[in-house]
This record gives structure tokens, C-alpha cells and sequence, in this order.
């Protein structure tokens, strides 16, 4: 069976960024925490989906998606200072969770939820960098298709909930921070 729109698919891979040999893993999905995801359905990049298009199981793949076609170029303006008052908890800032390197999901004035990460706590005002981690980067990846199916019900409502929730798809609900999907590192 081929890779196609509403097939379950479930790969393996490598996702590396940077140039030449200055490369760096960023994710790995393997064969033992493998990604699984509906074809078509809106949960991945479609340049990663245009890549898998007609493979089938054991079909290799090595190819690259430009930032523009993954998560787009860095955007200084995407890069605020937000008040440490917001940052209170009972009239004291919570400098446990609001530290220097920590991501932290956020609520913007329409409620729409977005994840930021810290990069600097200066005396009034705490510096929040809203861009993708992965904004502004090439993206390289290589790996195996290692199945290609028709879904079963229980799967789709497994792969939705772990997308949905921040998960990495393969059902451990946990993204990717379990001890069985932490990139084999």
C-alpha cells in the first residue's frame, strides 16, 4: 500500500538542522517510538507530506524543506518583553518556571493559546521569543516509511488525541519527553 490521503503512516527518521557538516539532530523518531499520523489530515507540514507521497513500507526517503515551506523565516517582531507582573503568583514573581532557557505556554489578548520561550528576565520586564524553535531553518530529514495502512478507528482517535495534545504520535501522550521517545539519546 502506498502513502496516500487517509493512510496510517508510521515512520522513522532523523530531522537535522544546519549547514553542511555543522549539522545537529534536533528529533529522531525511531523504530521503537516510531511517528504515526494520518496522511492528509493537517497535523504535519505538507512539504514533509509531498516527500512521503506514494511510498510505500520500507521506502527510504532523504530530502530537505526550506524554512518558507516548514516554519518561516525568524521574525524579530515575534520577540516581546512582557511585564513580570504578569509572571506573579500570589504578588510574587515565579521565578521557578520563568527562568532564562524555560518555554512556557501563553495566552495572547484573543485567548488563543502560543508557547514562548524565555530568553532573558531583566528587573521589570521578562523577554519572550514567539517564533517556532524552528523558524528560520532548513530542515533535513532521512528515514524509512516503516507501514502504510488503512486506519482502524482505534488509531485515529489515538493519533488525534496525542496530536492535540502536544504528543509525538505515538500514543505516549508526552511529547517526545518520555524515556522511550526521547530520541534514543
Amino acid at each position: 500500500m502506498k502513502v496516500s490521503k487517509n493512510k496510517s503512516v508510521t515512520v522513522a527518521y532523523d530531522l537535522n538542522v544546519g549547514d553542511g557538516d555543522d549539522r545537529e539532530l534536533m528529533e529522531r523518531a525511531t523504530r521503537e517510538c516510531p511517528l504515526k499520523f494520518i496522511f492528509g489530515s493537517g497535523s504535519m507540514l505538507s512539504a514533509f507530506e509531498d516527500n512521503l507521497k506514494e511510498l510505500e513500507a520500507g521506502g527510504k526517503f532523504d530530502f530537505s524543506i526550506s524554512s518558507k515551506d516548514a516554519y518561516g523565516e525568524y521574525n524579530e517582531e515575534f520577540v516581546v518583553e512582557i511585564p513580570k507582573k504578569i509572571f506573579e503568583v500570589d504578588g510574587k514573581f515565579d521565578d521557578k518556571y520563568v527562568k532564562e532557557g524555560a518555554t512556557l505556554p501563553m495566552l495572547d489578548s484573543n485567548g488563543a493559546r502560543m508557547t514562548g520561550s524565555v530568553l532573558y528576565v531583566k528587573e521589570d520586564v521578562v523577554v519572550m521569543d514567539f517564533n517556532h524553535p524552528l523558524s528560520g531553518e532548513t530542515l533535513y530529514f532521512n528515514g524509512e516509511v516503516l507501514d502504510v495502512h488503512e486506519p482502524t478507528e482505534e488509531e485515529i482517535v489515538e493519533i488525534n488525541a496525542a496530536m492535540n495534545s502536544g504528543g509525538c504520535g505515538c500514543g505516549c501522550n508526552e511529547g517526545c519527553g518520555c524515556s522511550d521517545c526521547d530520541g534514543g539519546e
